[in-house]
């Protein structure tokens, strides 16, 4: 399965950005469908965000659109999810999850590989 470790977490501000980082290790990562998901306080797990193999489709959360940008380096093994206008409901443990499948999908089951996650807290 490979490892998928993802960094940038933190505080912020309502309003206010945070890229996170996703590095893959042990796959090939040019083969896999990347997502990004979140599990808020007391929530089930949701899906924000997906990119095709090459970056050249991209899928969203109807919460996130407009505000939230996946892409992806696949010389640097790296998925990045850009958050801007971040809203205290976007409080979160952030995961970066890997598809080996076809197509760009939204559930937790459709994804192979899992990060450990990254926190992100929206607070004045």
């Amino acid at each position: 399965q490979g490892q998928l470790v993802e960094s940038g977490g933190g505080l912020v501000q309502p309003g206010g950005s945070l890229r996170l980082s996703c590095v893959a290790s042990g796959r090939t990562f040019s083969r896999d469908i990347m997502g990004w998901f979140r599990q808020g306080p007391g929530k089930e797990r949701e899906f924000v965000a997906a990119i095709s193999r090459i970056g050249g489709s991209t899928t969203y959360a109807d919460s996130v659109k407009a505000r939230f940008t996946i892409s992806r380096d696949n010389a640097k093994n790296t998925v990045y999810l850009q958050m801007n206008s971040l809203k205290r409901e976007d409080t979160a443990v952030y995961y970066c999850t890997a598809r080996t499948g076809p197509g760009l999908r939204n559930g937790v089951r459709d994804y192979d590989a899992w990060g450990q996650g990254t926190k992100v807290t929206v607070s004045s």
